[in-house]
């Protein structure tokens, strides 16, 4: 009940955001609600035939729907415009938020993992059925889509939370694909086969989470997104632009900050620097995609840096 009250009020708050936020928003919207099928999916049909694998797996596209939540709430955070006290924005809210689904990615594993040991240890078989087959290949297609979807569209979009829900996803398809040859081992009579091939999925999707989580932190600890270079090569042929040094970018895809320093005739006046600040502004933000915004400091080019 508590989630369904904060998706209307996320729909409710849409039509103020920025486009890119947005459509953001939607597509974690649709794909939270295919979560919730495909999960009720597999657990009502795992009651009905008491099959504990599908309900695990069907309890597992559950906590998917979580992080679709986690991400929607990353992304409301996140398309806050600019205030006092945060000058550059709240992008970095969508950063912290792909961080929470890495770590739910985390657990997931480790309940993949405990889930496996324990049915070592009390060695129960699941019934299998032919349905069983049909309702796992039903819902793993319709994952697949969603990763495919979700995946494309967060590189469009730039969009860590996305992306990294994405990987999310992709970890119910190892999940369920697992569930599968399990069934198919069961059924030709080697049952040890199941819990093993859980173990390596886990691996899988601990290892996606690892991914999400470095790449995160590189936002989060302000990594250069562009290559100096590139960015000094793409201004040195405006006119009035004699060098320039001292390059920072940082942010993430889509939301990346930009400084430099260039070096002007030292007669120069004023008003034909300031225009040329905004020349190079435009010649950047032209150059590369996801610019926020470029500072540009001008400095008089001295006699030694001609040198």
């Amino acid at each position: 009940m508590i989630s369904f009250i904060f998706v209307v009020v996320v729909i409710g708050c849409m039509h103020s955001m920025d486009p890119r936020f947005r459509k953001i928003q939607k597509i974690l919207l649709y794909v939270l609600f295919l979560n919730l099928a495909v999960s009720f999916a597999k657990i009502a049909y795992g009651m009905f035939t008491n099959v504990l694998s599908m309900q695990s797996d069907g309890y597992h596209s559950l906590f998917d729907g979580v992080s679709n939540v986690i991400g929607l709430v990353g992304i409301q955070l996140a398309s806050k415009p600019p205030d006092k006290d945060h000058p550059y924005g709240h992008g970095k809210f969508e950063t912290i938020a792909s961080i929470f689904i890495a770590v739910l990615l985390g657990l997931v594993a480790f309940d993949i993992v405990h889930s496996a040991f324990d049915r070592i240890g009390n060695g129960s078989l699941p019934e299998v059925t032919l349905f069983s087959f049909i309702v796992m290949l039903g819902t793993m297609g319709i994952n697949l889509g969603v990763t495919s979807y979700e995946q494309r569209m967060g590189k469009v979009l730039n969009s860590e939370v996305l992306i990294a829900d994405a990987a999310h996803t992709k970890s119910d398809i190892y999940v369920s694909l697992s569930v599968i040859l399990g069934l198919a081992m069961i059924k030709a009579g080697y049952p040890m086969i199941d819990p093993l091939i859980s173990v390596v999925v886990a691996i899988l999707i601990l290892r996606a989470g690892v991914r999400i989580i470095f790449s995160s932190v590189a936002v989060l600890c302000d990594e250069s997104i562009i290559d100096p270079d590139d960015i000094c090569d793409s201004i040195d042929d405006i006119d009035g632009v004699m060098a320039c040094h001292n390059i920072r970018t940082r942010g993430s895809q889509g939301n990346i900050f930009v400084d430099l320093h260039i070096q002007v005739n030292p007669e120069m006046p004023t008003r034909r620097s300031h225009s040329l600040a905004h020349v190079v502004q435009y010649r950047i933000k032209e150059r590369f995609e996801g610019i926020e915004e470029v500072l540009v400091h001008i400095e008089p080019l001295e006699e030694q840096d001609k040198l």
